[in-house]
């Protein structure tokens, strides 16, 4: 059996340990960081409801919840090295990894919102376009324009994203660029267009 199939998203499990410094809790945390695969359903048992709770709480979108806290304790299995039972208490070490976990969703909602609001004045040129001859050159102007105010990096971040329909990781494997460089363009890019276009609405 696998991690990811011992991980579930629908946390129904008994209560925790009350204490997460108990000879039990100890135990259980002793055996995940040693790699024993039964200690990661048991984990989940134990505290895959609170893990759910704080990610469901903080996103307020069920599905959401439940991605993100299957992304935790696969996250929390894979790091399983970096925990040291004899220096931290499990459960506040999940935790932690939720805090981040739910950190990165709700930066792929805020880059998802960017996108959309990009695409939606990209299609509403399209829709322009198809107006009259003499407000296809003006839209086109607009575009170029408004490419032209961002860096080269963002110009071809977002070309490869838009024209060449690749993802971020695509995009990294493509240009050679740690993934983190190509998010990072993309956004700052993204931000930078998005404000160039919905000033050309505005005038």
């Amino acid at each position: 059996m696998t991690a990811r199939q011992t991980v579930r998203t629908e946390p129904t499990a008994p209560p925790a340990p009350r204490d997460p410094r108990s000879p039990a809790a100890r135990e259980l945390a002793a055996r995940f960081a040693a790699g024993d695969e039964s200690a990661l359903a048991d984990v989940y048992r134990a505290w895959g409801a609170l893990v759910y709770t704080i990610a469901r709480r903080s996103l307020g979108d069920a599905g959401e919840a439940e991605d993100v806290t299957q992304n935790v304790f696969l996250a929390a299995w894979r790091g399983r090295k970096g925990f040291d039972p004899a220096r931290g208490v499990l459960s506040a070490w999940l935790v932690g990894i939720t805090r981040r976990k739910v950190a990165d969703a709700l930066s792929a909602r805020t880059r998802r919102g960017e996108l959309a609001a990009t695409a939606g004045s990209l299609l509403l040129l399209e829709d322009r376009r198809r107006t009259s001859e003499p407000q296809l050159v003006l839209d086109r102007v607009v575009v170029r324009q408004a490419m032209a105010t961002l860096t080269e990096a963002q110009r071809r971040v977002l070309s490869l994203a838009f024209y060449d329909d690749l993802t971020q990781t695509q995009i990294s494997q493509v240009t050679g660029w740690p993934l983190g460089t190509v998010k990072s363009h993309t956004r700052r890019g993204l931000q930078r267009l998005s404000l160039c276009l919905r000033d050309a609405e505005v005038a």
